[in-house]
């Protein structure tokens, strides 16, 4: 089992996808916690990553399509956004 915990934002650190099967714990910061399997987390974790994407016009597979004038961050999400009934 793997703990996470949310912080002030509304975020858990997640810069990868879990195991399907793996037991996740979320404590929220209202005091709740939350169990959720590794293939939800990684459905928000994508979820997350497409709006990222989107914000910063890159196509599905993460590639800018304007010229490149300076170099880019890492084409990854290092936080996910996550609220008290995930699994709903």
């Amino acid at each position: 089992m793997i703990n996470l915990q949310q912080d002030t934002d509304g975020n858990v650190r997640m810069s990868r996808h879990f195991p399907a099967k793996l037991a996740i714990s979320i404590a929220f910061t209202d005091g709740t916690q939350e169990e959720v399997t590794g293939s939800r987390m990684n459905e928000i974790y994508d979820a997350a990553l497409a709006e990222f994407r989107l914000q910063n016009k890159m196509d599905a597979k993460g590639f800018k399509r304007t010229p490149a004038k300076a170099i880019h961050r890492k084409n990854a999400v290092g936080f996910v956004p996550v609220k008290p009934g995930l699994n709903q």
